[in-house]
């Protein structure tokens, strides 16, 4: 099936694909599988992430990501992934959509949306009013959910245990609002969202992923002609 998506993706030009999910979905193991499999096929595109996606968003990752979970204050962080976001548009996103690359993203805005806007309760009109300024008309073609029991997901990430992600260090009530928030982003968007069970193996897991994008660009290739 994944040359049906080749070709699809092929017929909508510059196409940006979102993914996103809670802590240990398994959304960077399938990003890459995908992006492997494009390459094998020619198909001209990146694979990026945020925070990060180019040198001076990667100095803010490393600020955002790493020490105590209280080294910010949640407007503080917000602001932080928010500057990110407009490095790596100006820098990595937005030139390779011109080019007519098909772009995957590991994590964008929902993520902003889902972690600070909802689940630090900073609130949804916040955040929005922030991303209507940095993204403009840059918005995902689609956008993969990755949903997953956070509890399992922590499991699998190393959850609490693990030092180096500050976020994965908040307690499972938080976690918990994460997941919430994405299902509620996902009944909010249905046009763009995209839900897969993550809790499969890695080889079903990719097959969903390649089967309902091969879907969701053959309906958008038949809306766009």
């Amino acid at each position: 099936m994944i040359d049906t998506l080749v070709e699809n993706l092929n017929a909508n030009g510059g196409v940006f694909i979102t993914f996103e999910g809670g802590e240990g979905s398994g959304k960077t193991t399938q990003i890459k599988a995908l992006s492997e499999a494009l390459a094998a096929a020619g198909v001209d595109h990146i694979m990026t992430r945020e925070p990060g996606g180019c040198p001076s968003a990667e100095e803010l990752r490393n600020l955002i990501l790493t020490g105590a979970k209280d080294r910010w204050t949640d407007m503080g962080e917000l602001l932080l992934y928010t500057a990110a976001r407009a490095e790596h548009l100006e820098r990595v996103i937005r030139p390779a959509l011109a080019a007519g690359k098909v772009v995957l993203c590991d994590r964008f805005a929902d993520s902003t949306m889902v972690y600070q806007g909802i689940s630090r309760g900073l609130g949804e009109r916040t955040v929005e009013q922030l991303q209507t300024i940095v993204i403009g008309e840059t918005a995902p073609d689609a956008t993969v959910y990755f949903d997953i029991a956070p509890e399992i997901g922590l499991a699998r990430s190393g959850g609490w245990d693990n030092g180096e992600n500050r976020i994965e260090q908040e307690g499972l009530e938080f976690h918990t609002k994460v997941r919430d928030g994405f299902v509620a982003l996902t009944k909010k968007h249905p046009e763009r969202f995209v839900t897969i069970d993550a809790s499969a193996s890695v080889e079903d897991v990719f097959a969903s992923l390649v089967s309902v994008l091969t879907d969701y660009f053959a309906f958008e290739e038949v809306k766009a002609a």
